[in-house]
């Protein structure tokens, strides 16, 4: 009795971490640049005492999908989209080297390139600054022109290059935060073959329909597992019942006999 409850119990846990895991796909499905969280359930032992008779399924997030989301147009030439692999360098909240796919980009009042979430973008020589200007523009190879101010438009100037990366992907971990960091810590090298689409946003990668199919499919395995913990702990109470009436009855059968 207890193997059944153990088995339905544990298959209840793991399925809520399926379904946590599909949710946070489906609220990313607009994320730009977003790679989808990659789940899957493993066989694992129970480990302790005793003989190893008991295995259970474990939920556990396996990677990330390294497919390319859709381009979109956009018309703003500080959206930038990375054609085929590759990631922006930025500058995490520590102030170490990470990288995005998310190439939604700004210039805060200050001058300093940020991405959308506000780290700043990181050139050859560090986070870029852009100083005051009419127009900005973003080269293929990530380097960025603008016309300063006061000046015609025939007159442009560099003002730094984007950090472009492309390590490979068995080099490259997801972290908490989103953002990528090669599994050493050490910071990638840049890469000149890695090239952008000024005026695009890549899309979230995530598949909608079957995010959706994956959710209905893990509510109904979930609402069995919950059946099964129901019906073990109705058995196990009719079985308690069961005893303690017949040791009742035995009792009252041994009662003539105490009492001569």
């Amino acid at each position: 009795m207890d193997k059944l409850l153990y088995v339905a119990m544990s298959g209840a846990k793991e399925t809520l971490r399926a379904q946590a895991a599909n949710t946070h796909n489906l609220a990313n499905a607009s994320t730009t640049g977003f790679k989808a969280d990659l789940s899957a359930f493993q066989s694992r032992a129970v480990t302790g005492p005793g003989y190893a008779s008991r295995v259970y399924a474990t939920d556990q997030t396996v990677g990330w999908d390294h497919g390319i989301g859709s381009v979109q147009q956009t018309g703003n030439p500080l959206d930038l989209a990375i054609h085929g692999e590759g990631f922006f360098a930025v500058q995490d909240a520590s102030g170490k080297e990470a990288y995005t796919r998310a190439g939604d980009l700004h210039v805060d009042p200050t001058g300093q390139l940020l991405t959308a979430t506000g780290l700043p973008v990181l050139g050859d020589n560090g986070p870029i600054s852009v100083p005051p200007s009419t127009s900005v523009t973003v080269g293929s190879d990530g380097t960025i022109s603008i016309v300063p101010l006061g000046q015609s438009p025939q007159t442009s100037a560099n003002v730094g290059r984007i950090k472009l990366v492309n390590p490979p992907l068995s080099t490259v971990q997801r972290s908490a935060d989103g953002l990528f960091r090669t599994t050493d810590g050490t910071p990638a090298v840049a890469d000149a073959s890695t090239t952008v689409n000024s005026g695009a946003l890549e899309s979230s990668n995530v598949d909608l329909a079957s995010c959706m199919v994956n959710m209905i499919e893990l509510s109904r395995r979930f609402d069995l597992q919950i059946k099964a913990l129901a019906h073990g702990a109705g058995r196990r109470r009719r079985v308690r019942q069961i005893a303690y009436h017949g040791l009742n009855a035995r009792l009252a059968a041994a009662q003539p006999s105490l009492n001569r």
